[in-house]
């Protein structure tokens, strides 16, 4: 998620007149607007040109440069107002930072990871704060144009050590009679007021009060408050996002504790593959899940991380009658991370527990397939069994069948060899030749099926 933040600061004077001098760090009042980018929408017209930060702004206050008087044809365009000393300035391309000097304004964008914050700082003297802050002078639909939603708003102003204390009724005046929160920071040498609302403008109210900070101290307290307030807001994104998250948790949790329960009751493999079905099914939307919040979650818990440390850097102390900023915004803030952290657990719980009972049914169904595999192999040993028994008899009557024709042929031989006057007995010759050719039978049909055997045995 991608956004805007519009940071602006004033800072009030006393009314001494002193000379101009460029400022040396974000002064004056600030007003922070963060914004998510809106959702892209189809063009007719073809893409046009991105306009970037200076763009805008060189829009909003245009400059008073030849070069814009002139019509891509020749001759002269219409002039249009030009603010008084606003210079005309692009940011470079890809660049993450541009300051610019807007009138009476200083202009400063800086490009964050998921939003871009627009500072805008008024140095000058002020009566009554947040009466005149720098977004009044700004054009009125100027911010409004600016790409994607309002994260946060925020405006500072910033009281010189010489004006008058104010009573905690004054102070809470300041913000519309709100409970005002506040503490003294950077080693009491300056002290901040907020009441932690948005305001009917749409922005939130800080009030500082400078007790001996320099100029870059005071910028960086400045920045401080600024990322407290934007920080704190980008780690509650995550908030929904937890609460909706929690339903659909709790129902796979719930359809899982069913599943492991019919696991022992299975009675068959086809039970086991439609259980093993489910748990598929039920992994893949634990990770959609997972998938669709491990992001923000991630990032509220940075982001959380650095709302702590910018409090730790700020080294606040409590004033008396008032909850310290820390106390009172922290307080708030663990409770939501916390439960992020909570849902976060319990999502990786989830997918773990219904990888183990994954795992466990594929292992009973892997039992199942083995005792399965070890049935089939007995039958085929029985068959290879009742197979070799049939060959050998098979072998026997062959041995008889070939020994009686290779007799027959001997006895006719005999014969033949009788009836050409030779003196012998045909059957004498068939009886010493019958256990002659049943050995010799026998033998030569053992060798060809030691023969066969030896070669398929070979060619497996």
């Amino acid at each position: 998620m991608t956004g805007a933040a519009v940071p602006m600061i004033y800072r009030g004077r006393t009314a001494k007149k002193r000379p101009e001098r460029p400022p040396e760090k974000p002064q004056g009042f600030y007003d922070a607007v963060s914004r998510t980018p809106p959702a892209p929408r189809p063009d007719r017209r073809g893409p046009r040109p991105a306009l970037s930060p200076a763009a805008r702004a060189d829009a909003a206050f245009p400059s008073r440069g030849a070069d814009r008087g002139r019509r891509p044809g020749g001759g002269a365009r219409p002039s249009r107002p030009a603010l008084p000393g606003v210079q005309r300035a692009a940011a470079a391309p890809g660049a993450a930072l541009f300051t610019v000097r807007l009138g009476g304004l200083l202009f400063r964008w800086e490009r964050h990871t998921e939003f871009s914050a627009y500072t805008f700082v008024a140095d000058g003297p002020f009566e009554q704060p947040f009466k005149d802050p720098p977004a009044a002078r700004l054009p009125a639909d100027w911010l409004k144009a600016l790409p994607g939603e309002t994260i946060s708003a925020v405006h500072i102003a910033i009281e010189p050590a010489s004006a008058p204390d104010r009573a905690v009724e004054q102070t809470s005046a300041l913000f519309d009679n709100n409970t005002v929160i506040g503490s003294a920071v950077h080693g009491e040498k300056a002290r901040v007021w907020t009441d932690v609302r948005v305001h009917a403008d749409g922005y939130g109210r800080f009030l500082v009060k400078d007790l001996g900070l320099n100029q870059r101290q005071l910028g960086r307290l400045a920045q401080r408050l600024v990322e407290i307030n934007s920080y704190s807001l980008l780690a509650m994104l995550a908030y929904p996002i937890a609460r909706a998250a929690l339903p659909r948790i709790a129902a796979l949790e719930r359809e899982l504790s069913q599943s492991v329960k019919t696991l022992s009751g299975l009675s068959g493999l086809g039970d086991e593959r439609t259980l093993l079905d489910r748990l598929s099914a039920l992994a893949a939307e634990a990770e959609a899940v997972g998938a669709a919040t491990s992001y923000r979650f991630s990032a509220a818990k940075a982001y959380s991380a650095l709302v702590a440390q910018r409090f730790e850097d700020l080294r606040a102390t409590r004033l008396e009658w008032m909850q310290p900023l820390d106390e009172f915004m922290l307080r708030r803030l663990a409770p939501a991370m916390e439960t992020c952290a909570s849902v976060a657990t319990r999502q990786d719980s989830l997918s773990v527990r219904v990888a183990r009972a994954s795992d466990l049914l594929r292992t009973r169904v892997d039992v199942a397939l083995e005792a399965q595999n070890r049935d089939l192999l007995r039958s085929m040993n029985r068959r290879a069994r009742a197979q070799l028994r049939l060959q050998q008899t098979v072998e026997g009557l062959s041995v008889a069948a070939i020994s009686y024709y290779v007799v027959g042929l001997v006895v006719y031989a005999a014969k033949a060899a009788h009836g050409a006057g030779v003196k012998i007995d045909p059957d004498l010759a068939a009886g010493i030749a019958i256990p002659i050719v049943v050995g010799l039978v026998w033998f030569a049909i053992r060798r060809l099926r030691k023969a066969v055997v030896g070669k398929g045995e070979d060619d497996a």
